[in-house]
């Protein structure tokens, strides 16, 4: 009867956890796929907002001298390429150390993320703000931002890997609230120089984390189909046990899990 017990509650926490994670994935779609709607079909208000922002934005860069150019370096520094680079670069660490999953959903949701701005850009096809005395260009169509995309995913990225590392509580809120900014500064400077609407750039953070929302649901659903203990990813990380499994209490989860004592390996 207790084990029944036991069972229940778990499978009651599995549910709840599983919704949360389909959750965190709507919260962020939905709302892209309404700004992408309005978009498409030139909403006459949301327009008239970007245009507004846009003309406000670039009269203040063009009235600091220095400022476009500061901001052009600091969009390059945090750009795509920088995430990728990132990417690729946490992606061989985990490979080198045995974390072959964790690497290929490093890889999968950068790559997921990329090919979904393109595919977006050309769906869309959308107009790049034309604003006198230019002080940036950039190629391509505007909707949505792949800087801010790749800001809101590459940023995501490394701090659900950085987690299970983090033990104090206050870290791991310093860790969102530092991602949270790298990302909001990268899509200030894309309004500020002139080559995205305001919706742009929400709509590349938007999709960016819905994108990161959706494959680390997908990893979570894989951890405990293999019998680990379920685990909240925004709170521990994407592999909450990484840390540990290196010494010999490597796979005390799955094999707590599976009945056994995982301190001398005999069955419960």
């Amino acid at each position: 009867m207790v084990a029944l017990s036991e069972r229940r509650d778990s499978d009651r926490r599995l549910g709840m956890r599983l919704t949360a994670a389909v959750a965190a994935v709507v919260l962020f779609s939905v709302p892209f796929m309404l700004l992408m709607t309005l978009v498409a079909s030139s909403f006459e208000p949301l327009h008239a907002f970007d245009e507004r922002i846009a003309e406000r934005a670039h009269a203040f860069t063009l009235g600091r001298p220095g400022y476009g150019d500061f901001l052009n370096v600091a969009t390059e520094v945090f750009g795509p390429t920088t995430w990728r680079v990132l990417a690729v670069l946490a992606a061989i660490w985990l490979w080198r150390r045995g974390r072959r999953r964790p690497a290929a959903w490093v890889i999968v949701t950068i790559t997921v993320s990329g090919l979904l701005n393109l595919a977006v850009k050309e769906l869309v096809d959308r107009a790049r703000p034309v604003l006198p005395d230019p002080v940036s260009w950039a190629p391509g169509a505007s909707f949505p931002s792949g800087h801010a995309m790749a800001a809101a995913t590459g940023t995501s990225l490394l701090v659900l890997l950085a987690l299970p590392l983090l033990r104090d509580r206050a870290a791991r809120l310093a860790a969102w609230t530092v991602a949270a900014a790298v990302t909001g500064f990268v899509a200030y400077t894309r309004v500020a120089l002139g080559v995205h609407w305001v919706s742009d750039v929400v709509a590349g953070v938007l999709l960016g984390l819905a994108v990161v929302a959706a494959t680390s649901a997908g990893y979570e659903a894989w951890r405990r189909d293999e019998g680990r203990r379920p685990a909240v990813p925004y709170e521990e990380g994407v592999e909450p046990d990484m840390p540990r499994e290196d010494g010999p209490e490597a796979d005390m989860p799955l094999r707590a899990a599976e009945g056994v004592d995982p301190r001398d390996g005999r069955t419960g």
